[in-house]
């Protein structure tokens, strides 16, 4: 089911099917995927083993209700798991997400336990080096991340900074109490700058393709 598809050893020590899609990747056939619209909605896996609701930007799943995912192509995927892997979600985060909360909302669906026990990892999204944004962009993110944005940007031009995605999703995993040990990402994957690897809204426009990036949580008997 991995073929071509990129994991984690953080998400693999539990024994969790998972995988960080690249242009290689064989999409697997059974992946229940919401519709997303830059939104905090978390979707569940109803009976047909589809989204419900249809539109969100994070999907949980717990054991016997099978493989959930998102899609992207500059953003930033997350793939998350409960400590015993019962429960996983796929989390879709740009910045109207980032600001709006829609990693906090994805990590809740977990359900109530130590926070400090999940395990996520951080997948290809489009790195600093390229990704310029603007004023308006920069004031939604402050509202929410106050000086942890001072991290994750340096000013490219007047009214204009680079910004760092994934450093803004690795700042919210800590706020909300995941240990830095069960914090991964994949390393040097840019998805604008590696045309090789990965699709890029960025790069190429409204012809870019998606990455699709999934996980699934383990079943009673694999516990």
């Amino acid at each position: 089911m991995t073929r071509g598809f990129l994991c984690h050893p953080v998400l693999g020590a539990l024994g969790v099917e998972h995988g960080f899609g690249t242009r290689a990747a064989r999409s697997p056939s059974r992946v229940a995927l919401p519709r997303q619209v830059h939104g905090t909605v978390v979707a569940t896996v109803d009976s047909k083993g589809e989204a419900h609701p249809e539109e969100a930007d994070a999907i949980v799943s717990g054991a016997g209700e099978g493989p959930v995912g998102i899609v992207t192509a500059d953003c930033v995927p997350i793939l998350a798991a409960s400590a015993d892997a019962s429960k996983v979600v796929a989390i879709h985060a740009g910045w109207r997400g980032l600001a709006a909360g829609v990693v906090e909302a994805g990590i809740a669906a977990l359900g109530p336990g130590d926070a400090h026990e999940i395990r996520a990892v951080i997948g290809p999204a489009i790195g600093v080096c390229c990704y310029e944004v603007d004023a308006p962009v920069l004031g939604a993110l402050r509202l929410r991340f106050d000086g942890g944005l001072d991290r994750a940007t340096f000013e490219s031009r007047p009214g204009h900074a680079r910004l760092d995605l994934c450093e803004l999703v690795r700042t919210e995993l800590h706020a909300l109490g995941l240990a830095a040990s069960k914090i991964g990402a994949i390393e040097n994957a840019c998805t604008r700058c590696d045309d090789r690897r990965f699709h890029s809204y960025r790069r190429d426009g409204a012809e870019s393709g998606r990455l699709l990036h999934f996980i699934e949580p383990r079943s009673s008997d694999q516990a």
